[in-house]
Order: C-alpha cells, then structure tokens, then sequence
C-alpha cells in the first residue's frame, strides 16, 4: 500500500513556485537544530573518538546512540515539519510489509520554508557521503573493528535518504529512471547552452 499524496516542500537544490512569496525564515529552530545536532555529533565523535576516549567501546556505544537519535529524529520529527513529508512501514495481518510515503497536501497553510527545506537536505544528503568515505577509509586503513560502526552510520542514514527521495518523488516512481531522466534534461540543458554561445 502506497500513498502519495501533493508535494509541497522543495527537494534540496530546486527552485521554489514563484507565484507564492517566497519564505526563507526557519519557523522551526528546534527542528532544524536537532536535524543535523546527531548527525554531526555522530560523525565528530568518530573523527575524534581515539582523543576523547581511549576506550573503543565507549566510543562505539556514543557513536550508535547518536546514530540511533538521528534516525528517529529526522524520521518521524525533522522530515515531517521542516519538509511535510514521512514514511513508514507496515505489517498487515498477513505479515507482509507495506511501505507508506506521505507528503503535505498543497494546499496546507503550514508550508515549508525555502530555509528550512535546504538545511533538511543538505543534511540528508551530505552526511551519508561521509559514512560512504568512513567505510571506504576503515576498509583501506584495516581497522576492522569500526567496520560495524561506519556500515551502520552508512545504513541508518542511506535509509533515511532513501525514504524521503521516495516520498518527494512519488512512491510509485522508479527512482533509477527518474535519474535518468534528470541526467538527459541535464545534458540537453548544457548542449543546448553550447549552441547559443557566441
């Protein structure tokens, strides 16, 4: 069972609708603060974790909680009021599992601002890119006992990505052909550009 419904928030990097004022003010401070507090703590105490502590475990353990906050707060707190948009998923009586994508109705007065759309995924983006560096580097570096902790950071915050790229681009969508299409507009866009020059 999928549900999408209008979208309203825009993805990081488009252009709002212009025919409405545009509003760049953050009216959820907390939100936004909270939003990239865990994730960067996380990605911090990882950097710095051999001169915090000496001791792996503790390190490990502070690294997962922070891990595991992010996660619950960009997903059912953050994605909900800084972009009108949430997903889940759901076992129905016959034990098969339904993924729900949901997005703010257009017409809702309680919009997402421009500001405030751009700090959730500019987040939600860039952050999985380091986990992918970190496992990358433990891998090349053979310190295998991190191994589990980066492959986590890299799967809690691809997993939230994932849920909201569906739910902005539709849960019906095939996501590869959808950038297919945006690589060709892309090229077209550039070529084009070309021919128009002096």
């Amino acid at each position: 069972m999928l549900r999408q419904e209008s979208q309203d928030a825009p993805l990081f990097g488009e252009d709002d609708d212009h025919s409405r004022p545009r509003k760049s003010k953050i009216r959820h401070p907390l939100a936004s603060f909270f939003h990239l507090f865990f994730r960067t703590s996380a990605i911090l105490v990882y950097l710095l974790c051999d001169l915090l502590s000496s001791r792996f475990i503790v390190c490990m353990v502070t690294i997962i909680l922070l891990l595991s906050c992010d996660f619950w707060t960009v997903k059912n707190v953050s994605g909900r009021l800084l972009v009108g948009l949430r997903w889940w998923n759901q076992v129905d009586e016959d034990g098969k599992s339904h993924w729900v994508f949901e997005s703010r109705k257009t017409h809702s007065l309680n919009t997402a601002s421009s500001a405030e759309s751009r700090v959730f995924w500019l987040g939600l983006i860039v952050c999985p890119i380091f986990w992918i560096i970190f496992v990358f580097s433990t891998i090349f570096s053979f310190k295998i006992k991190w191994l589990a902790v980066v492959i986590m950071g890299l799967v809690l915050q691809w997993a939230n990505l994932y849920g909201y790229v569906r739910c902005k681009v539709g849960g019906h969508s095939n996501l590869s052909s959808m950038a297919r299409n945006y690589l060709g507009v892309q090229i077209f866009k550039q070529a084009m550009k070309k021919t128009e020059g002096p």
